[in-house]
């Protein structure tokens, strides 16, 4: 089993950027695909981004493409997430998780939560 902790959530103005960090432990990471997930007031949690196991395969929701990047480091066991161009619906908690399942982008599959960090996007 692999726990998940996030960091680098925090408030920042519209069109900023913030670096979240998901440092695993445990189980080796490089077993697990990993995803970002927000969740909104009031909104279903939803998948932003996720990567393979070595990085090969990489998805992004709509919403985050070309503006957000996932990216993993093995050696650290840690996945990143930079967030640019922020906007006000950006706001929401994040959160990581992990899946030993190959099929990076069903949301269903990840079964291994982080406590998931607050991003306040505001003027």
């Amino acid at each position: 089993q692999v726990q998940l902790v996030e960091s680098g959530g925090g408030l920042v103005q519209p069109g900023g950027s913030l670096r979240l960090s998901c440092a695993a432990s445990g189980r080796t990471f490089i077993y697990y695909s990993a995803g970002w997930f927000r969740q909104a007031p009031g909104k279903e949690r939803e998948l932003l981004a996720a990567i393979s196991r070595i990085g090969r395969d990489i998805y992004y929701a709509d919403s985050v493409k070309g503006r957000f990047t996932i990216s993993r480091d093995n050696v650290k066991n840690t996945v990143y997430l930079q967030m640019n161009n922020l906007k006000p619906e950006d706001t929401a908690v994040y959160y990581c998780a992990a899946s030993s399942d190959y099929t990076i982008a069903l949301a269903t599959a990840y079964v291994t939560w982080g406590q998931g960090t607050q991003v306040t996007v505001s003027s």
